[in-house]
């Protein structure tokens, strides 16, 4: 597959993706589009970040699953924004759960969909990504909408102080230990802390910490 000449807004595009079928269909469906040249298709981030030296037109933009061997998609994104700094990177993943999404997006994906998402909406999205657009599928707009939404009372009003502390060492991105070294407590003690705030403000992450803890939170 290579970069037709003749159509002078083409998009030239790389994917990556594990699943064979679904590469395949992305690759040809795509690739038949006369605004697109898929000019790689890869199993794997190694192996698109290999490829990519054998291109004589690098991609504008990139499509990455998430769960892919070896190195993830969303590890790769610091890579991709290295080796291709004018290229968008669209997520595209079975995995809608709010912390892969923040996660995605701090990265600087441009964008997060649902692998489920029909190839003619595929399309339409990557072209809004072309034209400066950030397409989310509605089950990612959601944990975006709810990150943002003011919280109806102060959300670590029913913490204790020694709680707050731990929910500040998490807003400043400490690991459990150095939490721990900042309050001088045991790592058994933080976790003990953890479990109380993940219970008092109903979340299953750090993420979702982060997002209660803030009344206008922003996530970059």
């Amino acid at each position: 597959m290579g970069v037709a000449p003749t159509f002078a807004a083409m998009i030239t595009l790389g994917i990556i993706e594990d699943q064979l079928a679904i590469r395949e269909a992305l690759c040809e469906y795509l690739d038949a589009q006369p605004e697109f040249s898929c000019v790689l298709c890869a199993a794997s981030h190694e192996e698109f970040v290999a490829g990519l030296a054998g291109l004589a037109v690098l991609p504008t933009l990139v499509l990455s699953d998430i769960g892919l061997p070896g190195r993830s998609g969303i590890e790769g994104l610091a890579l991709l924004q290295q080796l291709l700094p004018a290229a968008e990177v669209l997520m595209l993943s079975v995995y809608t759960d709010a912390e892969r999404v923040f996660e995605a997006l701090r990265q600087g994906a441009v964008g997060y969909l649902e692998k489920t998402t029909p190839l003619p909406l595929l399309k339409e999205h990557l072209l809004q990504v072309a034209a400066g657009g950030s397409p989310m599928s509605p089950s990612v707009a959601r944990h975006v909408t709810r990150y943002f939404r003011p919280q109806a009372a102060a959300p670590l009003a029913g913490l204790t102080p020694r709680e707050q502390d731990i929910v500040r060492g998490i807003e400043d991105g400490l690991s459990y230990k150095l939490i721990a070294d900042r309050l001088g407590l045991s790592l058994d003690t933080v976790r003990s802390h953890i479990r109380q705030v993940y219970r008092k403000l109903q979340v299953n992450s750090r993420t979702e910490v982060i997002a209660k803890s803030r009344s206008r939170p922003s996530l970059w």
